[in-house]
């Protein structure tokens, strides 16, 4: 007969073990997965009759090598591409976010690749919290252009801080607006959050919309949700990763004021909002049941899910 402390020397071996699996799987294999492309059709407020549009979103990239190589970026650029969506978006956190890595990958190589992007209305971008942090002159002065804009700028990609766009498919116009981040001075990760200053101007962003047309508005962290208007048909934001582990529906930690409210993916309120959990990893490099993505979001006059 097995005695009681081999019997529990065995299940806590046991959970031992599957930790490590879990561990090994999130840290070595699912963040090496190809994207899944989620897909998101819903037809927003103030959403024109008659007007389908398709969004490619990518967001989190975070280079570095091994995890996220400017070998591993063409190969999500070609998926993008592939998808034949009528604008791509790209919401921030271009640079690598954790120090667990062989090697950084400079903003030129990285650039470079998501130059290759192509879409008929074009690609369009804003930067995130770690664009802004990992630039140690801007963060130092306090102001500034950091390195990953002018890398963007360099590729003909237009980067977006308070600004819109009015943009045409046909005979139907609509606004891109891309919010200014939210967090981009002040002390990374483990400070007082309400110790951070942000760039983001939302009046100010929608107070250069001049008519009536619906409005995308681009935001890397979800957190403003709460402050945009019923006139913003969408949000569309990244930030959160998912929560970048989640085991049975539950997220251990979430990048936001408002907990799991705004982790991932469709929330409507009083307008509509999408999270991705984007690409790449911040803080450790795994991933465990919130595998990398490309959310396709296709805006149409008929909702289906």
């Amino acid at each position: 007969m097995i005695s009681r402390r081999r019997f529990l020397k065995g299940v806590f071996a046991s959970f031992g073990a599957v930790a490590a699996f879990g561990i090994g799987y999130g840290l070595g294999i699912e963040q090496f997965f190809a994207p899944k492309i989620t897909r998101y059709r819903l037809r927003p407020a103030r959403w024109p009759d008659g007007f389908d549009l398709k969004i490619a979103v990518l967001s989190d990239i975070h280079a570095c090598r091994p995890w996220m190589s400017p070998e591993r970026i063409r190969s999500i650029v070609d998926t993008a591409n592939g998808l034949e969506a009528d604008l791509i978006v790209l919401l921030g956190d271009y640079v690598f976010g954790h120090r667990l890595v062989t090697d950084y990958v400079d903003a030129s190589e990285w650039s470079r690749e998501l130059g290759q992007l192509r879409a008929p209305l074009g690609v369009h971008a804003i930067l995130g919290n770690h664009d802004w942090w990992k630039d140690d002159e801007v963060q130092r002065r306090g102001e500034g252009t950091p390195f990953a804009k002018r890398a963007l700028q360099q590729v003909g990609i237009p980067v977006y801080e308070n600004e819109a766009v009015r943009l045409q498919k046909g005979k139907a116009v609509f606004w891109l607006a891309g919010l200014g981040d939210q967090l981009a001075f002040g002390p990374p990760f483990g400070a007082d959050p309400g110790r951070r200053i942000g760039v983001d101007d939302l009046p100010g962003t929608l107070a250069k919309i001049t008519d009536e047309a619906p409005i995308v508005l681009l935001a890397h962290e979800p957190d403003i949700f709460v402050d945009v208007p019923e006139r913003v048909s969408l949000v569309l934001s990244g930030h959160t990763h998912g929560g970048q582990v989640r085991l049975f529906g539950w997220i251990p930690w979430v990048p936001s004021r408002y907990g799991t409210r705004f982790a991932y993916g469709h929330v409507r309120e009083r307008t509509d909002l999408i999270v991705t959990c984007g690409l790449g990893c911040t803080i450790v490099p795994i991933r465990l049941g919130v595998p990398p993505e490309i959310a396709l979001v296709m805006l149409s006059d008929v909702a289906k899910t």
